[in-house]
């Protein structure tokens, strides 16, 4: 039977075979009148993918916005010079167990050193015996300002005990993409893509101008958090936008390559942190380019005689003709958009949604865990930036490759276990050998990025039609709690050094197990409703309704016999955010 396809929470047409009817006639039919693949079709990919390059620039701005210089407590006539380590420095500041003076401590009285002479003060007696007490910095901190001029750390003072606050923005910032994807999926369905999409982009602006201006660190969260609230709009709204005028044959081809421009971002990054050393300017550098640039896309007709006069396919007002256009959208009628308890209806469409809500959780963990934790690898952080934007490009060409031969699923595994390899040998790493230290975070980097341009083809391939964007939503949310939840892994050196990194391999490893509990997609036939899925069908794939594997369309798919009010809207898949 026919199958429903919802766009923006209206019903545009249905399947039949392999072809999409809108009101009867069907809009690859106008997309051949017009060219499925011309100079019209490039320069919109063109047009939307490179906004891609902004998000990165954001979602892992923290590595240099939150950063922490090398640091110590403020000590009145102490020398400038912060590397000058002298004597009365050691009178001053005690030693941890690596050798290294404290940065968070101080002693209560300057302690007596052989053949000095100490500059106030003077020991207690009570302490000539037994350890010298010492307190947190009374006076503040001082901070090593040769790399970084300042950062939220150093504006604020977010060290020591209140280091924690200063990981906590990273997670501000996922749990308001989280939130603003929730917020923007339904509210866009209400009141159109195009005025939430410039509500996004607004807000965004705002939002990151506001962040930039903050004068605590409360404004600062809150701001932040806002702020990917409106960048999770704008990932959701806009890039679906990029494949919708191209014909099926160029779809998938055309979102790998757009998917590079996030690579291009994360490396652009490291530029932008190396001329920018103040957090207030860097964080308005990567803002201001938020500016809207939004078309009517309500105007069909303008865009489809622009298209066909660009593509050079001359055709006749008639077959483009207002009246051909009213009929194509004559055929809109309500249906029930399916709903996240559809997935676990039924026994084994329950099993796949529960095994990729874990994957998916740890793609995320082990992708941003690593990616904004760039220290102790004997590189400058903008080295490291560098390193692990570029290693992303022959990534994403393995795996196109690999899904191609290998499969999906193994491909899937394979990835997550090489993440959580590379994470546990760079525990056996010493700190000497810096050049193993390095290779193994770069090469962990490329197995996490990987994870995540396979996972969304993997998974969408698993999901039936008349649930496909339902369940890409679940795990997408699901991926964005990860997200959220990595940054604060960090904090568990202060149980035992090694365990932030035990964490983010053990979760990969947990994934990559999980991945292959799922079954393999290639070669198979999509499924297209829940009684294939628990038919577990897996014929060879004949032509059916596409499905691009790293973003797709703005549709939601629902069957004829799904009836009744909608659900919360389903969340779209087109990027990391």
């Amino acid at each position: 039977s026919p199958r429903v396809q919802v766009v923006g929470g209206t019903t545009e047409g249905v399947c039949a075979g392999d072809r999409w009817w809108v009101g009867g006639m069907g809009f690859e039919e106008l997309l051949e009148e017009v060219g499925g693949f011309g100079p019209f079709q490039l320069r919109n990919v063109a047009l939307l993918a490179l906004p891609r390059v902004l998000l990165p620039l954001h979602f892992l701005l923290p590595v240099f916005l939150a950063a922490v210089p090398a640091h110590r407590c403020a000590l009145p006539g102490a020398s400038a010079n912060f590397s000058h380590q002298d004597s009365w420095l050691e009178a001053h500041l005690p030693r941890e167990p690596d050798g290294t003076l404290s940065s968070c401590l101080r002693f209560t009285h300057p302690q007596a050193l052989p053949n000095t002479t100490l500059w106030g003060g003077g020991q207690s007696p009570g302490e000539l015996e037994g350890e010298p007490s010492t307190v947190p910095c009374p006076q503040g901190w001082e901070y090593d300002r040769s790399e970084f001029s300042s950062t939220i750390a150093t504006e604020w003072d977010l060290v020591c005990e209140q280091k924690g606050l200063n990981r906590a923005t990273s997670t501000f910032f996922f749990a308001g993409v989280l939130v603003g994807a929730v917020a923007f999926g339904y509210l866009s369905d209400r009141f159109g893509r195009r005025r939430l999409l410039l509500v996004a982009y607004v807000s965004a602006l705002a939002l990151g101008l506001a962040s930039a201006a903050s004068v605590s660190y409360t404004m600062f969260a809150i701001t932040r958090t806002l702020t990917g609230a409106a960048l999770a709009g704008f990932t959701i709204i806009v890039m679906p936008l990029e494949l919708e005028w191209l014909d099926v044959g160029h779809r998938t081809v055309a979102g790998v390559l757009s998917s590079t421009f996030w690579t291009g971002g994360v490396m652009l990054l490291a530029l932008v942190g190396y001329l920018i050393r103040d957090w207030r300017w860097l964080l308005l550098a990567v803002t201001l380019p938020c500016a809207p640039g939004i078309g009517r896309v309500e105007e069909a007709h303008m865009y489809l005689l622009r298209c066909a006069r660009l593509n050079g396919r001359p055709v006749g007002e008639d077959s483009l003709s207002q009246e051909v256009l009213s009929k194509v959208a004559a055929g809109e009628r309500v249906v029930r958009r399916p709903s996240y308890l559809d997935l676990f209806r039924t026994p084994r469409l329950r099993y796949i949604s529960l095994c990729c809500m874990v994957m998916w959780f740890g793609v995320n963990f082990s992708y941003y865990g690593p990616s904004l934790e760039l220290s102790g690898l004997g590189l400058n952080v903008y080295h490291t930036q560098l390193l692990f934007g570029a290693v992303e490009l022959p990534s994403k060409l393995l795996v196109y490759v690999s899904v191609r031969h290998a499969g999906r699923r193994l491909t899937q595994a394979g990835a997550l276990l090489g993440a959580a390899l590379a994470l546990g040998l760079r525990l056996l790493v010493s700190s000497e050998m810096g050049s193993w230290s390095i290779a193994l975070a770069v090469m962990g980097k490329g197995f996490s990025e990987g994870a995540f341009t396979t996972a969304y083809l993997f998974t969408s391939e698993l999901y039936p039609t008349v649930l496909r964007q339902t369940g890409m939503g679940l795990t997408a949310l699901v991926g964005r709690l990860g997200g959220s939840l990595a940054p604060l892994a960090a904090l568990l050196d202060g149980v035992w050094l090694p365990l932030p990194k035990l964490t983010y391999g053990g979760i990969a490893l947990l994934a990559a197990c999980t991945a292959l509990l799922l079954p393999e997609t290639r070669q198979a036939q999509l499924p297209e409703t829940i009684q294939d899925v628990e038919r577990k069908r897996c014929v060879h794939r004949t032509v059916s309704c596409p499905v691009q594997p790293s973003g797709g369309r703005d549709v939601h798919e629902a069957s004829p016999g799904l009836s009744g009010s909608g659900a919360s809207s389903p969340q779209k898949f087109c990027s990391k955010g």
